[in-house]
C-alpha cells in the first residue's frame, strides 16, 4: 500500500464525472471597507462523482464557510461554483447537510425527524415513509424507528440525521464536524459506520474535519487549507484500500500521510 501527496487530484477512471463540484477562483469576504475580513482567498478544486473528500485545516481557515457556500447557505464574494454543471446560487433540493449536532427535533419520534425533509419539500409520504424505513435499515437503527431523540446515544442521533440527510436523494452530502461532540471510541465507530454507509449510498461526500487520522481514514483525497485567509494549500491523495478498517491507522503509509499533514500545521494546536 502506497499514499502519495500531490499537488493535483488523483486520475479518475470509469464514468465517474472529474468535475462533479467545480469551485474555480472562489474568494468570500466578510464585511467591507476597514471592517472587512477576507475569509477564503482563490480557491480552485474539483471533486470527483462519488468520492469522499475530507476537509482539514486550523481553526478559523474558513473550512466550514467553504462548505456553507457548497451548500448554498452562504454567498460568494467572488469566483465560481458548479454542481453537476449547475451555479449553486441559494439552497438546493439535491444537496444534503449534516451539523455537528444532530439537530433532531426532540418530540418528534425518529421516523418522524427523517421524514421531515418529505414535508418541507412536498414529496410523495408513502414513497418518503419507505424510503425512510430503508435508510433507518441502512444506517442500523432498525426497531428505533418509533423511540425519541433523548432515548439514543449520540452516535445514533447522528445516524438518523445521516438519514435524515440522505431522505430527498441529494447527489451529494456535505457534513461539517460531525462526529466532533462524540467521545473517542464513539468517533472511531462511526468512522467506520459512515464509510460503509457512503460506501452503500455512492453518494459523493464533502467531510469537514479537525481530526487528521479521521481525514485520512475517510478521506480519497483531504484538502488541506492554509490559515486564514483559507486557501487550498495541498491535496493529499490516500491510496489504501477499501473498506478500511481501524487497523490500518498502524500502518506505515496510514501513518506517513497523517505525519504529512500534521507537518503542515505543527504551529497549530486546532487538530486532534
Amino acid at each position: 500500500m502506497t499514499t502519495s501527496i500531490l499537488t493535483e487530484p488523483a486520475p479518475v477512471s470509469g464514468l465517474r464525472a472529474p468535475d462533479f463540484i467545480r469551485i474555480a477562483s472562489l474568494s468570500k469576504t466578510f464585511g467591507s471597507g476597514s471592517d472587512s475580513v477576507l475569509a477564503l482567498q482563490d480557491i480552485d478544486c474539483s471533486i470527483e462523482q462519488g468520492s469522499f473528500v475530507t476537509i482539514v485545516g486550523p481553526s478559523g481557515c474558513g473550512k466550514s464557510t467553504l462548505l456553507r457556500i457548497m451548500a448554498g447557505l452562504l454567498d460568494y464574494s467572488v469566483g465560481t461554483v458548479l454542481l453537476d454543471h449547475q451555479p449553486v446560487h441559494g439552497t438546493r433540493r439535491d444537496i444534503g447537510m449534516v451539523f455537528q449536532s444532530s439537530i433532531l427535533l426532540p418530540w418528534r419520534t425518529i421516523l418522524e425527524n427523517v421524514l421531515l425533509p418529505a414535508e418541507v419539500l412536498g414529496l410523495d409520504m408513502k414513497k418518503a415513509r419507505e424510503r425512510a424505513m430503508q435508510l433507518l435499515h441502512m444506517v442500523r437503527l432498525d426497531g428505533f424507528e418509533h423511540k425519541l431523540p433523548r432515548q439514543l446515544s449520540g452516535g445514533m442521533q447522528q445516524r438518523a440525521s445521516i438519514a435524515r440527510a440522505l431522505l430527498h436523494d441529494p447527489k451529494i452530502l456535505l457534513m461539517d464536524e460531525p462526529f466532533g461532540a462524540l467521545d473517542a471510541m464513539t468517533r472511531e465507530r462511526m468512522n467506520v459506520e459512515l464509510q460503509r454507509i457512503w460506501m452503500e449510498s455512492g453518494k459523493t461526500v464533502v467531510l469537514i474535519t479537525h481530526s487528521i487520522p479521521e481525514a485520512v481514514f475517510l478521506g480519497d483525497v483531504v484538502f488541506v487549507m492554509s490559515p486564514r485567509p483559507g486557501t487550498l494549500e495541498k491535496l493529499v491523495y490516500v491510496d489504501l484500500p477499501r473498506p478500511r478498517r481501524l487497523e490500518v491507522m498502524d500502518d506505515p503509509a496510514f501513518s506517513r500521510a497523517t505525519a504529512g499533514i500534521r507537518e503542515r500545521f505543527s504551529h497549530a494546536a486546532a487538530f486532534d
